[in-house]
């Protein structure tokens, strides 16, 4: 039972999760700070809700990509369950398809509150946890990954929360998804910079296939320093600006140490993730000082 909970752990990549934590918490941070109103309950219904969806994507993702070749037993990154052999392609699809399942019920219990809205959100993200490397046009194979990041893991997912918050897209929250949204594609990036070589062989046409390392390198710079800057937009928030731009620049500072010509240390993805939820901890610890 314990060898199980692990290797469903593992292909479930905990590492991400916080791509899909981050802008719910971020979300409802921006939600409370604009109206003064937070409701716990939905909170926790969309947070479930973009868990589960980040779940479903990691699987479809770890499935496909080992059918398509995109992953092999010589992969320099974290093991995979598909291709290991730990886990059954059936299996993963399985798994995949309840987490959909699970995302649905609380897309339910959101449409009870927010009506047909959430449902413009909830299907094309549904879709695309498939999409995203499975279907006819497969975006992480198409060098569409950190695009897709940042509009539904950065935009879709801070605007959608403060959506279901408050019931209105105040104009800061666009600011905030894209914050959220670069930050969040950093972890495809580096992902996609570690894994060039196998990917090429798969024809996996990933930014990093098609540009090189050093453009890619350039890119993932850009979206850990940009969102301090976009701090400004708010506002009188110096405070969350400050610690921002002091967070971007050390996490620079790593990722110059650790993007190689050759690669990417395995420590940068979880460091990634890091700088992810600091920089809401940031957030909330400003709005609470203001």
């Amino acid at each position: 039972m314990t060898a199980a909970w692990k290797t469903w752990l593992l292909a479930a990549r905990p590492k991400t999760l916080p791509a899909a934590v981050v802008p719910v918490w971020s979300g409802c941070l921006m939600a409370w700070g604009v109206t003064g109103h937070f409701s716990l309950r939905l909170a926790v219904v969309t947070m479930l809700g973009a868990v589960f969806i980040q779940i479903a994507t990691n699987f479809f993702n770890d499935v496909i990509d080992a059918k398509k070749g995109a992953d092999t037993s010589e992969r320099k990154g974290p093991q995979r369950a598909t291709v290991s052999g730990l886990l059954s392609p059936r299996a993963v699809y399985s798994g995949a398809i309840f987490m959909l399942l699970q995302a649905i019920v609380c897309g339910f219990l959101l449409v009870q509150v927010r009506g047909w809205p959430i449902v413009l959100i909830g299907v094309p993200s549904l879709y695309l946890s498939f999409g995203y490397t499975g279907g006819p046009f497969p975006l992480a194979y198409r060098g569409l990954g950190e695009l897709f990041v940042i509009l539904f893991f950065g935009l879709v997912a801070v605007i959608g929360t403060i959506f279901v918050q408050t019931g209105a897209l105040p104009w800061q929250g666009w600011i905030l998804g894209i914050q959220i949204g670069c930050l969040s594609a950093v972890l495809i990036a580096v992902n996609n910079y570690r894994d060039l070589e196998e990917d090429r062989v798969a024809d996996k046409r990933t930014l990093a296939v098609r540009w090189g390392r050093r453009p890619v390198a350039v890119l993932i710079y850009t979206m850990t320093i940009l969102p301090a800057f976009l701090v400004l937009s708010f506002g009188g928030s110096f405070c969350w600006f400050g610690i921002s731009v002091v967070l971007a620049a050390v996490f620079v500072s790593l990722e110059f140490r650790l993007l190689r010509p050759d690669g990417v240390s395995s420590s940068l993805l979880g460091l990634s993730a890091l700088h992810l939820i600091l920089f809401v901890i940031a957030q909330n610890l400003c709005l609470a000082l203001t």
